[in-house]
């Protein structure tokens, strides 16, 4: 096992990352920018070393500084969580040519699944379905919308090297495309420094299911299930759980084993997670991309798996085998996990930075979670993504999930900032929602309504 471990990113990813590391008895080392100072992952790190300013461009985004904290530390393995450089083989490569272990799959298969053209192509070719789209980069707005005519409306527009709700448009006519085109290109460009887009059929309403698997060098390749990732909102994730009420025994053998049969064919290593479009109406399910790195929503899976996900990737790393085989896994009960988020709602989810004057955290019971990097007193920084904590409930069926993360969500207080807490209690506790009946639009379409006209 490794004897110590960097951990390349902050909040709450990192200091879950580090005690996942110490529970397995490795020492681990934490990077931080200025304005991460005084952040926990700072506190419960063996060692830390700062590696910048507060812009994420000059910190977790700056391989170099990360790379000479490594070799400066003697950390013989790299964590990237989620987010920042998680996703970037440029990064996973620098680490390889340095002798450095990138706890995620090589660069080379990220390359080949981080692009959706690439992903698109290798599905074809390991017999996993795929929407209809272009089969190649598409850079101008002509282009587009020749190819979107074909393919036949609406259609999804999405960054070639996106991620994240990054750069991404839906056009429901020829009349929308060009702007929603110059606009998703644009941000690419600013979010990824490459413009090029991916056009595809959306298969709407759908719901978003998303696969779940662990692979280590030996070849052997599982699933963990799935998670229903439907409410979301701008392509981002806001509540998830495991299983999804929306497909049956059989339909969820298929989607799992269709999973596990794409990362076999890429020769995938660690953990990574394949999302698919599930058309409710033919029980059709697509492939729609491929996350190369540890989910945010990772806990409610290992919550119904019983399989710590964190664990398992720094042990994938060091060369070792599953610690369990798919026979050995099995499904309990239920999952969900709301994200908390510090941003006003009512404001069009605002980011609302500030110092926590208060703070208190649900607790009690068996199979409650909460997955923070926040404490009294500290001061969430607005250069960063506005998550700032995670509430994980399992219980042994899906109602009882339900009400114990109704009980979290009352019981959760944070002082001295506007959270979105209030929010997810009455998400959780919509009619729609507590009966299963939601997809990707539900959200945007039938609760904000609503919810913003109270």
């Amino acid at each position: 096992m490794f004897n110590k471990i960097l951990i390349a990113n902050r909040g709450e990813i990192a200091v879950r990352i580090i005690r996942a590391a110490r529970e397995l008895g490795v020492a681990t080392v934490a990077v931080y920018s200025e304005a991460d100072r005084d952040a926990l992952h700072v506190a419960l790190a063996d060692e830390a070393i700062c590696i910048g300013p507060a812009r994420a461009t000059e910190s977790y985004l700056n391989m170099n500084n990360i790379l000479e904290a490594a070799v400066a530390t003697g950390a013989q393995a790299i964590h990237p969580g989620f987010g920042f450089l998680s996703e970037n083989s440029k990064f996973a490569r620098l680490c390889e040519e340095m002798n450095i272990k990138f706890i995620g799959p090589s660069a080379q298969v990220m390359d080949m699944m981080g692009d959706k053209i690439n992903a698109r192509a290798e599905m074809v070719k390991a017999g996993v379905p795929v929407t209809p789209g272009s089969e190649g980069e598409v850079y101008t707005s002509e282009e587009a919308l020749t190819l979107a005519n074909k393919i036949g409306y609406p259609v999804m527009l999405k960054a070639s090297a996106g991620g994240g709700g990054k750069g991404i448009r839906k056009v429901s006519n020829a009349e929308e495309l060009v702007p929603a085109f110059e606009a998703a290109t644009a941000e690419a460009k600013a979010a990824f420094g490459n413009g090029a887009m991916f056009i595809e059929r959306m298969i709407f309403p759908a719901r978003h299911i998303e696969v779940q698997i662990l692979a280590d060098q030996h070849g052997n390749v599982i699933h963990l299930g799935e998670r229903d990732c439907s409410l979301q909102r701008n392509n981002q994730k806001v509540l998830e759980e495991s299983p999804s009420v929306a497909i049956g025994h059989t339909l969820r053998e298929c989607i799992c084993q269709a999973a596990v049969k794409a990362a076999a064919h890429v020769n995938y290593e660690n953990a990574g997670t394949i999302e698919f479009l599930l058309d409710e109406a033919s029980g059709d399910f697509f492939f729609m991309e491929m996350n190369t790195r540890v989910q945010v929503e990772h806990p409610v899976t290992e919550f119904v798996s019983g399989v710590d996900i964190v664990k398992e990737q720094i042990r994938i790393a060091d060369g070792q085998e599953l610690s369990v085989k798919q026979e050995d896994i099995e499904f309990k009960g239920h999952a969900i996990e709301c994200r908390i988020n510090a941003e006003n709602p009512k404001f069009n989810f605002a980011p609302s930075p500030g110092k926590i004057t208060n703070l208190f955290l649900p607790s009690g019971g068996v199979g409650l979670r909460v997955d923070s990097a926040m404490y009294t007193g500290y001061t969430i920084p607005p250069y960063y993504d506005s998550m700032i904590a995670k509430v994980i409930v399992h219980g042994e069926n899906r109602f009882e999930a339900l009400m114990k993360m109704q009980r979290a969500l009352m019981e959760f207080d944070v002082e001295g900032l506007t959270t979105n807490i209030d929010f997810q209690l009455e998400l959780i506790s919509d009619d729609n929602v507590i009966a299963g009946d939601y997809d990707t639009s539900f959200l945007a379409n039938t609760f904000l309504p609503e919810y913003l006209e109270k």
